[in-house]
């Protein structure tokens, strides 16, 4: 049979209440009862169950993450970031999707009930009001690149209009006039804030220019399809920026499948940096967001309003993207 607190009361002398504060780290017990007590528990091979422990302090000891997808290496790199943190903080990091669906986005919030000390938020489905009918009231929680303005909770984003803007900027500089953008979904910030960048600098710095929007979902093969399209036209455009890196590459492929060759017949730009995008052939030129540093930064703050409830204010941050130059938009 296993060992249990109990047991380990009885042979070290104390109560059941003095075993669960050498276990718990508490100051409440002198540290020779607690030496006594971590021997004890040691030598009986005791391992305290989480459960119990949970009833006891109230807290989990994991924090959870939703996110709208957890496919492709945008997301692996962010719950990189995300867990390395979690870990070097103590915690455990419990993962969840909404699939792209406001009803799934509310199940899995509900689902967390319990469950976590706190809540890591990343979805184009929810509102102000939907957090509060499906969180219980009090728990910590931090967005990321989620726009919920009257929230009154922290969150972290990137600078999706500036990176938009700088990519364009770069391939009119490269003396391109008729630039394709390929979008994201509709109904995503991310997505919108990009298209912002890439109409305002076109405004901006090409006046009169014609934009060329082709519908995106931020994965391949919408990239594939778009670039399937483009590949077809009469007269191509010079330059093609993506909404995000997997469009970018699922683009390429199209067109080198129709013989476009990329840079010399087409500049091709994405928007992320993952890293396969060093990889492909051409290398990628791409915006650079530093994805896991944004999934360490928001577990870190979320990890501070759980230890200090109450007395921390909402907090906003912006990460700066960068413009990474590759091979795909040609030599220089």
């Amino acid at each position: 049979m296993a060992t249990t607190i109990k047991d380990v009361a009885r042979a070290a002398g104390v109560s059941v209440a003095t075993v669960s504060r050498a276990l718990n780290g508490t100051e409440k017990i002198t540290p020779e009862t607690r030496q006594r007590v971590l021997a004890v528990a040691q030598e009986m091979r005791f391992t305290p169950s989480s459960a119990a422990r949970s009833l006891i302090t109230r807290r989990t000891h994991a924090v959870g993450a939703l996110l709208p997808d957890l496919y492709g290496e945008y997301f692996s790199e962010l719950i990189r970031g995300m867990d390395l943190k979690a870990r070097a903080r103590g915690l455990h990091l419990l993962v969840s999707s909404s699939h792209g669906d406001a009803t799934e986005a509310a199940a899995a919030l509900r689902a967390m009930h319990g469950r976590v000390d706190g809540l890591l938020v990343m979805s184009p489905h929810l509102n102000t009001a939907a957090l509060a009918d499906n969180l219980p009231p009090g728990l910590p929680v931090v967005l990321i690149s989620t726009r919920l303005p009257d929230s009154g909770v922290s969150s972290f984003a990137v600078d999706n209009h500036a990176g938009a803007f700088a990519m364009t900027r770069h391939l009119i500089s490269r003396g391109h006039r008729r630039i394709a953008f390929i979008a994201g979904p509709e109904n995503n910030y991310e997505a919108q804030e990009r298209l912002r960048g890439y109409r305002s600098a076109l405004a901006e710095l090409l006046p009169g220019a014609r934009e060329l929007v082709f519908a995106g979902d931020f994965n391949e093969e919408s990239g594939w399809r778009a670039g399937s399209e483009i590949a077809t036209m009469g007269e191509r455009p010079q330059a093609v920026f993506a909404g995000n890196d997997m469009m970018a590459i699922g683009c390429l492929a199209a067109l080198a499948e129709a013989g476009v060759r990329v840079p010399q017949d087409v500049a091709l730009a994405g928007f992320d940096d993952i890293p396969i995008a060093r990889y492909v052939s051409p290398p990628l030129t791409t915006v650079r967001v530093r994805i896991a540093e944004l999934g360490s930064l928001a577990l870190d703050r979320l990890a501070s309003a759980i230890e200090n409830p109450g007395r921390s204010a909402a907090h906003h941050q912006t990460l700066r993207a960068e413009l990474v130059v590759r091979q795909s938009c040609g030599p220089g």
